[in-house]
C-alpha cells in the first residue's frame, strides 16, 4: 500500500510525515521546504501476529508495511507552473491514495499561504490543481483518440466517453465521482490514471486541545467531516505535534501517554486503519518456527490468489489451504488442539480469505 501525504504549505504535512516515519524530513516555517519527495516504509501495526510470534516462539516477525510518500506543498496555479509546478504529479501519479492534510488550528506563530484558516478553502484549492493537471491529461489522450475515432469505431466510442469526463472535469467534479457506462468504458479509464480518480482520506490537523474530543467542538473539523461525508471519503483527527512526541516513545511510554491524552490510539493507527478501509483491504497471517508474517490482500480475494502474494508458484500449483483463525489457534493452546476441536479447515480454490486467518497453503509445481 502507497499512500500519498499532500497539503498546502504550513498545515503540518511534513511534521506528520516525521511523525509517521521518522525519517526526518525537513519541516520548517516556510513553503517548498519539501522539493524532492520523501519517502517511508511503516510497519502496519498488528498485535495479532506479535501473539502467534510468541506463540510459535517464531524467529521472525515480518508485519505488513504501508509506503509513505511526502509530496512537495502545492499551491494555487501548481499546474500552471506556480510555486513547485508540476513537480509533484509524477510522485502522486504512484500512490494507492491521497492522505489530504488539512489545517484545523489556529497559530499565530505559523503562516498560514492564504492568511487565515478555511480549510474548505484549502481543500478546493488543491483539488483543483488536481483536476487542471487531468484535464491536461486528458486532452492530450483526447488528441490521439481523435484522430482514430473517424475510422475506427471503438476509438469512436472511448472519444466519446473522453468528452464526457472533460465535461465532467470541467464542471469541477472529481474523476472518482465519474459514472463508467461499461466495461470497455472502465478498462480506458484505468489507463487515464487520473489524480482525482484516486481515493482521497482527510487529516484534520488540530491542536491539542481538541485531540480529547476527537475535534467535535472544532467547527473547522466539523466542516472537513461534512465536506468528506458528500464526497464520500475518510477523516480522521490528529495533532501533528503530538504524533512527534509520541513517535520518539517505546511502545510502553507510548500506551501510557496515549492514556494520559485520553486516547485509545495513535494517528498512525488511525491512518492505516482509514487507508484499509478505504482501499477495501485487508491481512492474512502465516506462522511458524521460522516466521510470522501479515500479508495484505483485497477483501474478496480467494485463496489461490492469497497464495500468490507469497509465491507465485503457490498460486499455480496450489491444492488446498488449511485454515483456522488466529484467535481459535490461540484459544486452543496449540494448533494440534486446534485441529482436535475441529477449528482447522480445509478449504479450496473457492474460499474466500477472512481478516484474520492463519493459512498453510498446500501446493505442487
Amino acid at each position: 500500500m502507497k499512500l500519498g501525504i499532500v497539503g498546502l504549505p504550513n498545515v503540518g504535512k511534513s511534521t506528520l510525515f516525521n511523525s509517521l516515519t521518522k525519517a526526518g524530513a525537513e519541516s520548517a516555517n516556510y513553503p517548498f521546504c519539501t522539493i524532492d519527495p520523501n519517502v517511508g516504509i511503516v510497519p502496519v501495526p498488528d498485535q495479532r501476529i506479535q501473539l502467534l510470534g510468541d506463540f510459535y516462539h517464531s524467529k521472525k516477525v515480518t508485519p505488513a508495511v504501508v509506503e509513505f510518500v511526502d509530496i512537495a506543498g502545492l499551491v494555487k496555479g501548481a499546474s500552471k507552473g506556480e510555486g513547485l509546478g508540476n513537480q509533484f504529479l509524477a510522485n502522486i501519479r504512484e500512490v494507492d491514495a491521497i492522505v489530504h492534510v488539512v489545517r484545523c488550528f489556529e497559530d499565530e506563530n505559523v503562516v498560514h499561504v492564504d492568511g487565515n484558516i478555511n480549510p474548505l478553502r484549502d481543500i478546493e484549492t488543491i483539488d483543483l490543481e488536481l483536476i487542471f493537471a487531468d484535464l491536461e491529461v486528458l486532452e492530450r489522450r483526447m488528441s490521439k483518440t481523435g484522430k482514430s475515432a473517424r475510422m475506427d469505431k471503438t476509438a469512436a466510442k472511448e472519444f466519446a466517453m473522453q468528452e464526457r469526463l472533460k465535461q465532467h472535469l470541467e464542471d469541477g467534479k472529481d474523476a472518482i465521482l465519474f459514472e463508467l457506462e461499461s466495461e470497455d468504458e472502465e478498462s480506458w479509464f484505468a489507463e487515464y490514471n487520473l489524480l482525482t480518480a484516486k481515493p482521497v482520506i482527510y487529516a484534520a490537523n488540530v491542536s491539542e486541545d481538541d485531540l480529547a474530543d476527537d475535534g467535535v467542538s472544532n467547527g473547522n473539523v466539523q466542516a472537513v467531516r461534512e465536506y468528506a461525508a458528500e464526497h464520500g471519503s475518510e477523516v480522521f483527527v490528529i495533532c501533528a505535534e503530538i504524533e512527534a512526541e509520541i513517535s520518539e516513545l517505546d511502545d510502553d511510554e507510548k500506551q501510557e501517554f496515549l492514556e494520559d491524552l485520553g486516547l485509545a490510539e495513535s494517528g498512525l493507527d488511525k491512518l492505516i486503519e482509514a487507508s484499509y478501509r478505504t482501499l477495501g483491504l485487508m491481512s492474512f497471517l502465516t506462522s511458524g518456527e521460522d516466521e510470522t508474517r501479515a500479508w495484505t490482500i483485497k477483501v474478496g480475494t480467494k485463496a489461490p490468489q492469497a497464495a500468490g502474494k507469497i509465491h507465485t508458484d503457490f498460486e499455480r500449483g496450489f491444492i488446498k489451504a488449511e485454515v483456522v483463525n488466529y484467535q481459535d489457534l490461540l484459544d486452543a493452546g496449540s494448533y494440534a488442539g486446534a485441529r482436535e476441536k475441529g477449528l482447522v479447515r480445509m478449504e479450496g480454490k473457492d474460499y474466500v480469505v477472512r481478516d484474520g486467518d492463519v493459512i498453510l497453503f498446500r501446493f505442487n509445481v
